[in-house]
């Protein structure tokens, strides 16, 4: 019977066996193995060279004392390098075999994780569902109308509609029908730096607001304090259109998905619709009686969400300039400082300067969730695309992540002391959450860890907005710069 050592695979010229694996080995092997590792080859038992039990074997053949001097050094380096590439070809075996065992494992855990994906599938469209439908928990808020202003359109100035028509059922069904298609066909996650300046005049520094157009994201709409509203180019680098109109500086810019149509809103207490094809104004709203603080579109391109400093939300048509409804909420008698529509469309959010993020139901006009917890005024708010979640900051130094499905706060991000909290966005996947204000932030969602940071502006970021996918990042602050961000 003839000895196999365990490592070479060779017939051993001295053999000897560990006790701990009963496995039989070329000493020279061994040794210098154990002198590495310490442990048993074979199972990674602790294992010493004292341990180690020779085998006496009868060899027909002795090797015979070499007679020349330099042969023993050429046969000893010999001998070295094979051992080494034994020991080598040994560890290179042990790891191919744990990487199999570990690839195994990956497989079953993708294969598992697949199964969860499709279960959680049918929870999230049951979810979406009843949220919403939220219902009234308090009935806190009754629709309060406002006196209706005279329209005016003189001078060639477009006609400013102030008058509260109502929601009529068509209204109403418009909006719900639109809430079903996104909450159905909603699209599922797909999981160098460029700076522009000049846009706004150099007297009245800062931009306050920026927007990207959704269906071509080199479009980018932006409202200065030097009372304008600039339509940029970014492929072509040039301005398409500067509006002039309002008295003060612009707050809201919006950039409508399939017209070639802006918005601006201003703390003139108008809001205006421009064409930028035309470069002119085509409707003034005046929805308030004070500053205009938020402004958002509707899922259905047809209506304006607006907030101002007289304490009332309105909903607009943009196609006729009509107020279609006012509400305030009387009990809290505060002013509001932004609003933004739900994804679906049948909710929207609002913040207040007494520290207060109110949930509203559009179509039966009333507060249905508040959510307390910031020490500051509220400075923006932010849906997630999936409508699972809300992110608000303001003047606290601190952004909350509100979870709509159970109505509470789960995750609070403290930013550095006097962090001023100026915009927040989600990308169009959910995947990640911009935070712009003393400089930019980027969080990634579920894990809500901070994956990057931007302090290249030298004033206050006051917007920012995620191109298609994810890819960039733009940015406007107060010194006057628009900055793109290759993600």
């Amino acid at each position: 019977m003839s000895l196999v050592c365990a490592i070479s695979n060779e017939v051993p010229e001295h053999p000897c066996v560990s006790p701990v694996s009963n496995q039989v080995f070329e000493r020279r092997l061994i040794e210098k193995y154990i002198a590495e590792n310490g442990v048993d080859p074979m199972n990674s038992q602790p294992l010493s060279e004292e341990q180690l039990i020779d085998i006496k074997v009868s060899h027909p053949i002795r090797p015979k004392a070499p007679s020349s001097t330099s042969i023993p050094a050429i046969l000893k380096a010999l001998q070295d390098e094979w051992d080494a590439v034994m020991l080598h070809s040994f560890t290179l075996r042990q790891q191919l075999q744990t990487t199999r065992q570990e690839l195994s494992h990956a497989l079953y855990q993708h294969d598992a994780a697949c199964r969860v994906i499709a279960r959680l599938t049918k929870e999230v469209t049951a979810a979406r569902e009843a949220l919403a439908t939220l219902k009234p928990q308090a009935g806190l808020v009754a629709p309060q109308s406002m006196p209706a202003s005279q329209p005016a359109g003189a001078g060639g100035e477009p006609m400013e509609v102030s008058v509260q028509v109502g929601m009529t059922p068509e209204i109403i069904q418009k909006l719900q029908d639109k809430a079903t298609v996104l909450t159905t066909e909603r699209k599922k996650v797909r999981c160098s730096f460029k700076k522009m300046s000049g846009l706004h005049s150099a007297s009245v520094p800062g931009i306050l607001c920026m927007d990207l157009c959704p269906s071509d994201t080199n479009k980018v709409l932006t409202g200065g304090a030097d009372k304008n509203v600039v339509v940029f180019d970014k492929k072509e680098e040039q301005i398409i259109a500067t509006l002039k109109g309002h008295t003060k500086k612009v707050t809201s810019v919006i950039y409508h998905p399939s017209q070639s149509v802006v918005f601006s809103a201003s703390p003139d207490s108008t809001i205006r619709v421009w064409s930028v094809t035309g470069g002119n104004c085509i409707q003034v709203v005046r929805a308030h009686e004070a500053s205009v603080t938020g402004l958002s579109l509707h899922a259905t391109g047809d209506y304006l969400l607006s907030s101002s400093e007289d304490q009332y939300w309105a909903f607009s048509d943009i196609q006729t300039g009509q107020v279609l409804t006012k509400v305030t909420d009387e009990a809290a008698g505060v002013a509001l400082t932004c609003a933004q529509f739900h994804p679906d469309g049948l909710i929207f959010g609002t913040g207040t300067a007494d520290s207060q993020i109110k949930i509203w139901d559009l179509k039966e006009r009333t507060n249905v969730a508040n959510f307390p917890g910031h020490s500051g005024p509220v400075t923006s708010i932010a849906f997630s695309e999936n409508g699972y979640y809300l992110a608000t900051g303001a003047q606290d130094s601190s952004v909350k992540l509100w979870d709509l499905r159970k109505l509470k706060n789960f995750k609070t991000i403290a930013l550095d002391n006097n962090y001023e909290v100026k915009s927040l966005v989600f990308d169009q996947s959910g995947t990640y959450l911009a935070v712009g204000g003393s400089d930019i932030r980027v969080y990634i969602c579920k894990q809500w860890s901070e994956v990057l940071n931007f302090s290249d502006h030298s004033g206050l970021v006051t917007g920012l907005a995620f191109g298609d996918n994810a890819q960039f990042l733009s940015s406007a602050g107060m010194d006057r710069s628009l900055k793109f961000y290759s993600l």
